[in-house]
């Protein structure tokens, strides 16, 4: 399930393996890094791909899908300001072209979360976007 966190999914179409991140942010800022942490973006990418290259999958034949960055409780905000969910698509985006990995597919941004599927046999990702209840509504229904 996927809130403003991003899912990446990593598929070697000729080995039929792959690999799948959830990160909740970005980056962990300054703070040292002891071990690699799979909550920030650019650690998860790093452990998925070490693990790949586990079993000889070079980066550039991946193919990657995107998903999540979603406002799970949508205010309004600045004109200009950017939520958690946007910055962690556009970083991860931006962290694929850095790799070198081809963007088949993404799912990103609006309101609500999102739940996944990936089948790593065959790279296929289903998803189901789920929008946020407003206030006074209810998620239930009533019968008479």
């Amino acid at each position: 399930m996927l809130g403003s966190c991003v899912a990446i999914t990593l598929w070697c179409p000729d080995k039929l393996v792959g690999a799948m991140s959830h990160f909740l942010l970005a980056t962990r800022g300054r703070r040292p890094v002891i071990e690699l942490d799979g909550r920030y973006g650019e650690e998860a990418m790093s452990l998925m791909l070490r693990e790949l290259a586990l079993v000889d999958v070079k980066p550039m034949q991946c193919q990657a899908k995107l998903f999540g960055g979603g406002e799970m409780f949508p205010r309004p905000r600045a004109a200009h300001s950017t939520s958690v969910g946007e910055k962690n698509g556009e970083y991860a985006r931006r962290l694929l072209h850095a790799h070198g990995i081809r963007i088949v597919s993404e799912n990103l941004f609006g309101k609500g979360h999102r739940q996944i599927i990936f089948d790593v046999a065959s790279g296929h990702v289903w998803a189901r976007q789920v929008k946020p209840i407003e206030i006074g509504e209810s998620n239930t229904k009533e019968t008479a």
